[in-house]
């Protein structure tokens, strides 16, 4: 018994329209309608915040940022790959000057968070859902821990540094203070000490090595069957069967 297949449904991307099939992702969709991606696209499970995208939808004003490999097609959608935002990056070490505090120097790096207006555009525009205007408040009063837990999922779309009123490099100044809070605040991981200590000790050369030796067809094999952390594993508990690399 053949299946009818679902009538394709219209979509413009960078002003060009596109017939595709419903129910797949924006990337999915493109790349079947013959549309190549050479730059913008990166590890397609919406972790790099390579594909960022601006749309908006027929029957809405709202302007949406989105992920080209985790937002799905809408008949009608109106489509801006974004692949770079000009952003500002403070060049910084992680050393302190005697008498200063990772705190002042987060907000030394990045002076313009206290101009934040507490418009809330950062946080409507996250396409992973982060509270972004919350711990641009953290920074402001010193909470590095709070403004790192607040921000560890951010994929660095930088999708919020678009609407901005008060020109925040909001996702630069979030790792400023992740970086900042692990380096001189937080307890040392004593799985990393364990992970360096191996790393400098020349375990992993003859592994490294052999996966060097192996030709595409099998690299690619040895990718696939890799273990995954199943998304519902509570942090901490999940282990690899395979426990050579750690």
């Amino acid at each position: 018994m053949s299946v009818t297949p679902s009538p394709l449904i219209t979509i413009g991307f960078d002003g060009i329209p596109y017939r595709v099939s419903p129910g797949r992702t924006l990337l999915a969709a493109l790349e079947e309608a013959d549309r190549q991606f050479v730059r913008g696209v990166g590890c397609r499970g919406g972790v790099c915040g390579a594909c960022t995208v601006l749309y908006r939808l027929p029957d809405s004003h709202a302007l949406i940022a989105g992920l080209l490999c985790q937002d799905e097609v809408r008949d009608g959608m109106e489509i801006l790959s974004l692949p770079y935002i000009p952003q500002k990056k403070a060049t910084h070490q992680l050393t302190l000057a005697v008498g200063d505090s990772p705190e002042y120097h987060v907000l030394n790096l990045y002076p313009e968070v206290n101009h934040c207006i507490m418009c809330g555009e950062c946080t409507r525009l996250c396409p992973v859902g982060i509270d972004v205007m919350a711990y641009v408040g953290m920074i402001k009063r010193g909470d590095l821990r709070g403004a790192a837990q607040a921000s560890f999922t951010c994929v660095q779309c930088q999708a919020c540094v678009l609407r901005c009123p008060s020109s925040i490099s909001q996702p630069n100044a979030a790792l400023a203070a992740r970086r900042f809070y692990g380096r001189f605040r937080d307890a040392p991981a004593e799985h990393l000490t364990k992970a360096v200590e191996k790393l400098a000790s020349g375990y992993y050369r003859a592994l490294f090595r052999r996966v060097r030796r192996l030709d595409p067809v099998e690299f690619q094999a040895l990718y696939q069957r890799r273990e995954r952390e199943p998304d519902d594993a509570p942090p901490g508990t999940w282990l690899p069967e395979d426990r050579t690399l750690i």
